[in-house]
């Protein structure tokens, strides 16, 4: 369906409105990622990839809570056409994580940085969905820190960490973008 200029602006504003902006989905992740990079330096590598896995689960319900705590409804309106391509997006990481996993069997340092390549393939998509080009950007510097991490040979917890990093920076600078 192609929608009119108009409706597929006012889709993404509601967007933007309802959930910040993604910034409060972003602070999630980030904590996600800080928690799992904790259980790659003191505990088993297998406990951090299962701390990013189960963490992920409450990312958007965390992401909702925030945006609440900050006054913003943590729901697009019904109809709104872009929230199937959120539905979809997140179908495509559930399917995507167990091919981290399978790579994480083969070599556990490689699972943060293809997990930085799907959820940075993910936010590119986050940039049509809020109308804000800087998803495109940390789309673009997650994937490229999981392939620097990969040639450069990083320890595992430097991936987690990566990804918090990356994504807290980015919250704040859609927080800044988004405040209305």
């Amino acid at each position: 369906m192609i929608l009119p200029r108009e409706l597929f602006s006012s889709a993404q504003e509601d967007m933007r409105l309802s959930y910040f902006g993604g910034a409060p989905g972003l602070v999630a992740s980030a904590m996600v990622w800080l928690i799992s990079g904790l259980f790659a330096l003191n505990s088993s590598p297998y406990n951090a990839v299962w701390a990013l896995f189960i963490g992920g689960m409450f990312i958007f319900p965390l992401s909702i809570a925030i945006s609440k705590a900050l006054g913003r409804s943590g729901k697009h309106s019904k109809g709104n056409p872009l929230g199937r391509l959120a539905l979809e997006g997140t179908f495509i990481l559930i399917v995507c994580a167990p091919l981290a996993y399978v790579v994480a069997l083969y070599r556990i340092e490689w699972f943060f940085p293809a997990m930085l390549f799907i959820i940075g393939s993910r936010y590119l998509t986050f940039s049509t969905l809020y109308g804000l080009r800087i998803y495109w950007l940390c789309g673009a510097i997650l994937i490229a820190l999981g392939c620097l991490l990969v040639v450069f040979q990083a320890p595992l917890a430097a991936g987690a960490f990566a990804g918090a990093i990356v994504e807290l920076l980015f919250s704040v600078a859609v927080f800044a973008r988004s405040r209305v």
